[in-house]
């Protein structure tokens, strides 16, 4: 495998809200959907099929949503609306960059994009098509962390990249409180769910591990992070089954 060569042929980008809102912490920065997009272009470009499952966090968050009084059901249903308003601000990027992009929602919206059919989302990519999935699973409860896990599950991903804009991997601790916090540059899923590491909740992380899925987690803040986890490069924290 020469170093241009990608390791992976078929990936889920997973994007938190938080990472659509640049320095800004919330709502979303168009320098940042243009960062975002360009990398995927770099992607594609190479011939990897692209599935990314975005967040929607810097818009709203159910379980907060929930902790101000609204019903958690209600509030996680919210928060998937969110998702699909990030989606198509990343569509739009990405289709100015050239990239032919389709959205999925696991809640029908017909005017705006795509139901989830995992058949289609499957020949989107083989035409070279990035689908981003949206709304999440269209079921409350769960996370789109989850959503991540269950999509590169359905879609036969080789690998789920996680994008983090505070962090470069995965810490024994938080890194921006705690000075001694240790990066971990391997782990296992068995090891992120005793030691209670915050990477993906335990309903993704037991899904990747059942699926035999590998996660890499890196910082999407570093213009080409995408494409070196794609090649294989060194980067971040690697979680794999045992």
């Amino acid at each position: 495998m020469t170093m241009n060569q990608p390791k992976y042929k078929r990936v889920v980008l997973k994007l938190s809200g938080e990472a659509l809102s640049g320095r800004q912490g919330f709502g979303i920065d168009g320098d940042m959907i243009a960062s975002i997009a360009e990398q995927v272009r770099e992607v594609v470009e190479m011939n990897v099929e692209v599935a990314i499952v975005v967040g929607g966090g810097n818009i709203w968050r159910g379980i907060s949503g929930s902790a101000k009084g609204i019903d958690r059901a209600t509030s996680d249903y919210m928060g998937m609306l969110a998702t699909v308003m990030n989606a198509l601000a990343l569509q739009d990027g990405l289709e100015k960059m050239g990239v032919p992009t389709r959205v999925q929602t696991s809640i029908e919206m017909q005017q705006v994009a795509e139901p989830y059919i995992r058949r289609r989302a499957i020949r989107h990519l083989e035409k070279g098509r990035v689908v981003i999935f949206a709304a999440g699973t269209g079921n409350p409860f769960f996370s789109t962390d989850t959503t991540a896990a269950l999509r590169a599950a359905e879609i036969e991903a080789e690998v789920i990249l996680m994008a983090k804009n505070k962090v470069d991997g995965v810490y024994s601790a938080d890194p921006r409180v705690d000075a001694g916090a240790k990066k971990f540059e391997r782990l296992t899923y068995m090891e992120v769910l005793n030691m209670g590491l915050g990477v993906m909740d335990s309903t993704a992380s037991s899904l990747c591990m059942d699926n035999n899925i590998p996660l890499i987690v890196f910082s999407i803040t570093e213009k080409g992070n995408i494409k070196r986890a794609v090649l294989g490069e060194k980067i971040g924290t690697i979680v794999k089954g045992e």
